[in-house]
């Protein structure tokens, strides 16, 4: 194993870890980590399944004196989020991360990490391989980034235990215990393009810098949304000259905060020396609005290639209008958790194709009708300017169930391996219990993982020490639930 983990222990699991960084792996596309994982098990002769979506299910028998036990599902997923710095020569869509160490912490030379959900399932082959345990059943699911899909096609006949751990937690001191439900929304508004002169000057502006990260997560972290701040350019711009939008694209992934995003304008003849000027104003308040939370942000504004077309000037104010009026950001806080976000939107992908623009938000809320009112909202802005809008409900929150013989083994083990008390958590991101919950009836589950921070953005980062103290409570809870 070539350094910095060579020397890490528990050495299985970075081993498995390891592996995964050099396969590419992005949603929709986890054939190579399925592989993967089906040649692992063959090699051991563990029992494995495929359903037609492509998730995995991996039969491990107990071993010797603990086959009495119930049945545990350890479940992880195989995609990440990749996500890389422009100017980087690694990327993990072609399976290429460089794995680096400062101090207690793992990170990605320029990409994301894909500890998101790269640990959890190096941890599941790991304790496979290596730990105590009761009959397992390793479930290793697919496109969990993109609205949990493989969850939601999962053939649940291929499962039989009634005991989940997931392993897609992000925190070792605690035990989540549920998480808010999602929603998708879809703006699409004509742009409607007319002749541009050929006087006209088209420019490429760009903001770029953001930190990015989980729309869920890192939402109430004063964050740069690229998008919503690109607006805010073009719209002050827009109030000092005359400008026609050309295209607006940004974002990569439903579950990211957009670090980046790109507009193609075309301004009148000498008018882009006003533009350029309202655009450092504009960046002087991104920068005061975000001090000490996301510092970075660059704006910039060059020459573009001649453009023969773009939306006309009313249509153009409408779609800025629209830009800066759809919510983003934390809608409000939980009034039964201090300082837990109840209801967010963040509007996480803008892209410009055949005349229309999309829009595209994810809204989260663990009180369902919060969700719905969110999403209502921004139909109805959606509506006020002249926009067509698709809503697609992604999944319900997964509601804590304080009587669970699950938690409280795990509770119970926690305390007497750490001498502490875990947290018990309810995140304002999605999980996969939420959508497992309901496919396998009388099902107890848990979450759990290691210490990460900055998921789906480069600077991703997992805590050594946390994985070393998150695989030694897996080990000991897998123990207790198998112990004759």
């Amino acid at each position: 194993m070539s350094s910095p983990l060579a020397e890490l222990e528990p050495r299985c699991v970075w081993t498995h870890f390891l592996a995964l960084t050099r396969i590419a792996r992005p949603p929709k596309d986890e054939q190579a980590a399925r592989a993967h994982v089906l040649a692992w098990a063959s090699e051991r002769g563990f029992a494995t399944a495929v359903d037609d979506e492509g998730n995995v299910v991996v039969q491990v028998a107990a071993t010797p004196g603990r086959g009495n036990a119930e049945p545990v599902v350890l479940q992880a997923h195989l995609d990440m989020v990749c996500e890389r710095d422009s100017d980087s020569p690694n990327d993990p869509l072609e399976g290429r991360i460089e794995v680096a160490r400062d101090s207690d912490w793992l990170f990605a030379r320029g990409t994301t990490l894909g500890a998101d959900n790269g640990i959890g399932v190096a941890a599941a082959m790991a304790v496979a391989e290596e730990l105590e345990h009761g009959p397992l059943e390793l479930l290793f699911t697919v496109s969990e980034e993109q609205g949990l899909a493989g969850a939601k096609a999962l053939d649940a006949s291929l499962i039989t235990g009634r005991l989940l751990v997931n392993l897609d937690g992000t925190r070792d001191e605690s035990i989540t215990v549920g998480c808010a439900g999602s929603a998708h929304t879809f703006v699409r508004l004509p742009l409607e393009p007319e002749p541009i002169s050929d006087r006209w000057q088209a420019l490429s502006v760009r903001v770029t810098g953001a930190r990015g990260g989980h729309s869920g997560g890192d939402i109430a972290n004063g964050r740069v949304n690229a998008i919503v701040a690109l607006g805010h350019v073009l719209s002050r711009a827009q109030a000092v000259a005359t400008l026609r939008l050309v295209s607006l694209d940004g974002g990569v992934s439903r579950n990211a905060i957009p670090r980046d995003a790109h507009a193609v304008i075309a301004v009148e003849p000498d008018s882009e020396s006003l533009v350029r000027a309202s655009a450092e104003k504009e960046l002087t308040v991104l920068r005061a609005q975000h001090e000490g939370t996301d510092n970075a942000v660059v704006v910039s504004i060059d020459p573009a290639d001649p453009v023969a077309q773009g939306a006309g000037k009313a249509r153009t104010q409408g779609a800025l209008d629209l830009l800066n009026a759809l919510p983003s950001g934390v809608v409000a806080m939980s009034s039964a958790l201090p300082d837990v976000v109840e209801t967010s939107t963040s509007l996480n992908v803008a892209a410009t194709a055949e005349g229309t623009l999309t829009l595209s938000s994810m809204t989260r809320s663990a009180n369902e009708a919060a969700l719905e009112e969110t999403v209502s909202e921004i139909e109805r802005i959606a509506h006020l300017a002249g926009a067509e809008v698709e809503s697609l409900h992604a999944y319900p929150p997964w509601r804590p169930d304080p009587n669970s013989r699950l938690l409280e083994r795990a509770r119970r083990t926690y305390a007497g391996l750490f001498d502490v008390e875990p947290k018990l958590e309810v995140v304002h991101g999605g999980l996969e219990c939420a959508v497992i919950g309901s496919k396998l009836p009388g099902v107890e589950m848990i979450s759990i993982g290691p210490d990460m921070e900055g998921l789906h953005a480069p600077g991703e980062r997992l805590s050594i020490s946390g994985t070393e103290r998150f695989y030694r409570f897996l080990g000991a809870l897998l123990d207790e639930l198998s112990s004759p």
